[in-house]
């Protein structure tokens, strides 16, 4: 089930970033008394009271004239509104309403989507009294608290999941065996023409201008007898390439569909081949421990050039060390060339994402590793894995018993998991593995 999206918007220095870190309960976004220092945005999952959404902490508007007013306040508002299934607008108690606050809640007064009111910094009697004058927004009775010592913060949390209201029902997709699958990239790779290949109509806006798609667009596939749910999003592109409207939603919402997909497909071309931020992409799939593929796309434009060819192969396999569980496929979205080879790749993944390896098979494997391979002495010890098991699937984890867990080295734990890939499977699958006392 996708989370609701919470969005904090407000003015500089009105407690954002604490309010998200009091919420999230960690220290995550940079808090400080300069306006403007949320540059780079953070998002983070809140739960309470057994349900979850998901929190994003935006920066705060900087307004240096009308024309800012309108560029700025306007754009990054309605974005907000838009994006969001619920808006945390912040206000200062101790300076009480400016015009800015003013603006700003004229934009959100015009939304559709629900507003909480939240009057910041109110940790004095006087101030919390004063807080009720910003019914005069028009937002309706607001919420007092101060992130900074979490008063109010309980009944602000309370109020925001009645205000989402009940969770949503699974939709039919969800509900089903359906293979749910992001296509990732930087823009303008080809992921909207890859797409309506799959689909066979022009279903999605395709155009050369990059960072076309700004939404997430999700499309049933039915090939034979398997089912998927495909979800088009726009490009991830470098944090300081982010704009400040558009562009930061739509890289909130790719990295939300990486979290809840079954496999990411991440997509670059065949004449850039793989970049640093594809590797990047890539990392943020592998940390979330989805399904991972590769896809080098346009290779329409250099199957016919032998070496060309040859270099962009060579290249790919020299990016992707330490990756080489994650399968490579070379594509045309235009042409069609190994489309179909790219869903028959994503369904095998999501099936090795459910893989369970019987306790006994891995402790055969285990036991004859142990014997015919073991790491050196570290302090005169050495480690021996006694016996392990599959503790998870999806994604995988395996917990693994032995004599010095606080001994195994990084270089060991890979040759480990190489051997289990090599004995089990688990392509384009990342696991996760625990080492633990006897």
């Amino acid at each position: 089930m996708k989370k609701p999206l919470v969005a904090i918007v407000g003015r500089p220095n009105v407690g954002k970033s604490t309010l998200f870190n009091r919420l999230i309960r960690r220290r995550e976004a940079i808090v400080d008394d300069q306006p403007g220092i949320t540059r780079d945005r953070k998002y983070a999952d809140v739960e309470w009271e057994g349900r979850e959404f998901t929190l994003a902490d935006t920066g705060g508007f900087i307004p240096k004239g009308r024309d800012v007013i309108e560029e700025g306040v306007t754009r990054q508002v309605k974005i907000a509104v838009e994006e969001a299934d619920l808006v945390l607008f912040i206000v200062d108690a101790m300076t009480g309403i400016t015009d800015i606050d003013g603006e700003v809640a004229r934009l959100l007064r015009k939304g559709e989507k629900p507003v909480v009111l939240v009057v910041n910094k109110a940790d004095h009697p006087e101030r919390a009294l004063a807080a009720f004058d910003f019914v005069r927004l028009g937002l309706g009775e607001p919420s007092v608290i101060s992130a900074s010592n979490g008063i109010g913060t309980g009944d602000l949390l309370s109020r925001i999941l009645e205000t989402l209201g009940p969770q949503a029902l699974p939709s039919e997709a969800e509900k089903s065996d359906a293979v749910f699958l992001a296509v990732v990239g930087r823009p303008n790779v080809g992921k909207s023409t890859f797409v309506n290949t799959v689909l066979g109509e022009e279903r999605l806006l395709v155009t050369e201008i990059p960072g076309t798609t700004r939404d997430s667009v999700d499309v049933r596939v039915t090939a034979g007898d398997r089912d998927f749910v495909i979800v088009d999003t726009a490009g991830l592109r470098r944090r300081t390439h982010v704009s400040e409207g558009v562009e930061y939603y739509s890289t909130l919402r790719t990295r939300r569909m990486i979290e809840e997909c079954d496999v990411a497909c991440v997509m670059t071309d065949a004449e850039e081949g793989v970049t640093h931020q594809d590797l990047v992409v890539l990392g943020e799939a592998v940390e979330k421990r989805k399904g991972v593929l590769v896809l080098i796309n346009k290779w329409d434009l250099v199957r016919d050039d032998p070496d060309r060819r040859k270099q962009v192969e060579e290249t790919v396999r020299l990016r992707m060390q330490g990756l080489e569980y994650v399968p490579v496929l070379y594509v045309s979205g235009k042409t069609g060339y190994r489309v179909q080879d790219v869903l028959d790749a994503v369904w095998d993944i999501a099936l090795e994402r459910k893989k369970r390896i019987p306790s006994p098979a891995l402790n055969r494997f285990l036991e004859n590793l142990d014997r015919q391979v073991q790491p050196p002495a570290v302090l005169g010890k050495r480690v021996h894995i006694l016996y392990g098991a599959q503790v998870a699937t999806e994604a995988p984890k395996f917990t693994l018993f032995c004599s010095h867990p606080n001994l195994v080295k990084d270089t060991y734990r890979k040759f480990v998991e190489n051997r289990i890939r090599d004995a089990f499977g688990f392509r384009g699958v990342p696991l996760v593995f625990s080492y633990r006392k006897k």
